[in-house]
């Protein structure tokens, strides 16, 4: 069959549309460069849309702006600790340089505008690590203002969102979580609710966009006034290239050509099974693993570089960003992966292993509670959370939502276990009564005294931002003693990959010799993390991920040097 051919051509093509490629995208077309930007699905926003949006930027404007004005040698010092030799790494130094100056151009030259983090702290409390002013999240977007694009642009992950609303962290959170306790908190849910409904009678969809949700349209809108090209259903079968550089593209029965060069942004291999085999250790006995990432992440832009000679990094702590998923049946018969990002770390809330013990500080971040795991249970890595009537009824666990949702659907598909003792709780779940017994009367030991001598749990403040700031005295915890009991079963995943393509400081694409391949860059999850596998905080994916494609598009256009911030 005979291929069609676009003959004027492009400056720029993204193979790719979530935070990485729309912010190479709108970079370079701010530049003067034509740009096209190619999605796979018939949805645009990759794993960015169904994110939380936050990106962890030190020293950004907005820290700045409220009085937090470190010098860059703290976040060096941080993460000197955190990921040792790697903070020599050349491209870690450049992110910390170009972060802030990548946030402010968004703010101050397209429609991205962000609000602060300022009291969000890093994961760990090694030397360096800041209680606040290093994250930065995508303001709230009302949809109506990307017009017919957003019905291409990918809604929130139905399960985290409330009938497709999607709830922000922070006090949008909290208000739903309390709305019961004030009156100004049920006047505020039943807007938010009442507009929500509104907007899927009229529109067929909501309009009050949060979150990563926010970031992609805040991206595309961006992206749309500067007159990059957007194409879904556009797969990249191929890479073509001239006198030994990158030049352009195969799509289905078009080829595009690339002036200036090619960007890989397609999301990583969350999806990729053999590249899974291949990477995942824990995979030699327990070979199952559920990404909370959209399934078409399937590792084509690894696969594409190395057909031109790019080397995927190796030698990472950890190969995923893992997070503890539960498999929630749907109503077509297929699973879902719903990430446990939040309910871990409340009070009334515990996980424990195969054996009934537990074996983590809940609270921590869920990529340290699945490495802990994996550390526990290498055979046979799965758990359970278990809630008592107070804290699902209060905070729901997992996809069950709070009161006054119900249990009863989640309970007749098999997601939710519910008993009215532990003992009987344990025989439904397959635990060992007697071992689960015993953990639970010794976590209500400590609990009930705010303490937890076996993990430490509440006494971190990231730990403390997760839990419930009305709880005292530890925010999170509190003994499991209100029955009846419920529990949901946890299994392996993520919400993406960090092993990926060797980059340099301008997120070119570096072959086995560590030399650029002319013409190719990779940004977001197709480019190796820069942490080397260790997660020091919340938005070290999307952080890096529009800093260097920041950086991409004005190496692209030519433009090196960074403007002052």
């Amino acid at each position: 069959m005979s291929r069609n051919h676009d003959q004027s051509g492009y400056d720029v093509i993204v193979v790719g549309s979530g935070a990485g490629g729309l912010a190479t995208a709108v970079t370079a077309a701010y530049h003067g460069l034509k740009v096209l930007v190619l999605e796979k699905e018939t949805h645009l926003g990759g794993t960015t849309a169904w994110s939380g949006g936050w990106l962890w930027i030190p020293r950004n404007p907005l820290a700045k702006a409220a009085g937090i004005d470190e010098p860059i040698e703290e976040p060096l010092r941080y993460l000197q600790n955190e990921i040792g030799e790697r903070a020599q790494d050349p491209r870690v130094r450049r992110f910390l340089d170009a972060g802030p100056a990548m946030a402010n151009f968004f703010q101050q030259e397209t429609a991205v505008a962000w609000v602060d983090g300022n009291i969000i702290p890093d994961f760990h409390t090694s030397q360096g690590a800041c209680a606040g002013g290093r994250s930065i999240c995508a303001a709230p977007f009302d949809g109506r203002a990307l017009g017919p694009w957003l019905d291409k642009m990918r809604p929130p992950l139905d399960m985290v969102s409330l009938w497709g609303m999607g709830i922000s962290a922070g006090r949008d959170m909290t208000r739903f979580f309390n709305w019961y306790r004030a009156p100004g908190n049920m006047a505020y849910v039943a807007k938010r609710l009442g507009r929500h409904v509104w907007d899927l009678v009229t529109r067929r969809r909501g309009l009050q966009l949060v979150n990563g949700n926010a970031l992609v349209a805040r991206l595309l809108r961006s992206a749309l006034d500067l007159g990059v090209e957007l194409r879904c259903d556009a797969p990249v079968t191929g890479l073509i290239e001239s006198k030994g550089q990158v030049c352009g593209v195969r799509s289905k029965e078009q080829t595009f050509a690339a002036k200036r060069g090619v960007v890989l942004a397609a999301g990583g291999f969350p999806h990729d099974r053999q590249r899974q085999s291949q990477s995942f250790a824990y995979f030699e006995a327990y070979p199952r693993h559920h990404s909370a990432a959209p399934a078409s992440n399937t590792g084509d832009g690894l696969r594409l570089g190395e057909a031109q000679g790019g080397h995927i990094e190796a030698g990472f702590r950890q190969p995923a960003a893992w997070a503890p998923v539960s498999l929630l049946p749907r109503r077509d018969g297929s699973l879902g992966a719903y990430p446990h990002l939040v309910d871990r770390a409340k009070p009334g809330i515990i996980a424990v292993g195969p054996d009934g013990k537990r074996f983590v500080n809940e609270a921590n971040s869920y990529h340290d509670y699945m490495s802990a795991l994996f550390a526990a249970h290498p055979q046979r890595p799965e758990s359970w959370l278990i809630a008592d009537a107070r804290a699902r009824r209060k905070f729901g666990l997992g996809a069950v939502k709070p009161f006054p949702f119900p249990d009863a659907p989640h309970l007749m598909s098999g997601y939710l276990f519910k008993a009215k003792t532990r003992e009987a709780l344990a025989s439904k779940i397959g635990l060992p009564g007697d071992t689960l017994g015993a953990t639970l009367d010794a976590f209500n030991r400590g609990a009930s005294k705010g303490e937890d001598p076996a993990f430490q749990r509440g006494t971190t403040p990231y730990n403390a931002i997760q839990g419930d700031a009305f709880h005292a005295p530890n925010p999170n915890l509190r003994p499991l003693d209100c029955p009846p009991f419920y529990a949901v079963k946890i299994v392996p995943g993520s919400l993406g990959t960090f092993a990926g393509l060797r980059t340099d400081s301008d997120a070119r694409v570096l072959d086995a010799d560590l030399a650029p391949i002319p013409g190719l860059y990779a940004v977001g999850n197709d480019a190796a993390s820069i942490f080397g596998g260790a997660y020091p905080s919340g938005g070290i994916t999307l952080g890096p991920a529009m800093t260097f494609g920041y950086l991409a598009g004005r190496a692209l256009a030519g433009r090196n040097e960074l403007e002052e911030t």
